[in-house]
């Protein structure tokens, strides 16, 4: 199915928030995410369900200062 990833269209085969993160190679790296303009913390990405269309936004901490 087609989503966007961080603006980027991509098909995904993954149905849970946790998939579609290993699948777009982020593996367990420590990210923040949303779905459709709405946080999912951590625990909830398993249960958070990704549909055709969704738009989902993973950001990674950057040092700095």
């Amino acid at each position: 199915m087609k989503i966007s990833i961080n603006g980027a269209a991509k098909d995904v085969t993954s149905t849970n928030l946790a998939a579609v993160l290993h699948e777009a190679g982020y593996g367990d790296a420590r990210v923040a995410t949303a779905v459709n303009g709405n946080f999912v913390p951590v625990g909830q990405r398993e249960s958070c369900p990704i549909e055709a269309g969704d738009q989902v936004e993973i950001v990674a901490p950057r040092q700095g200062g």
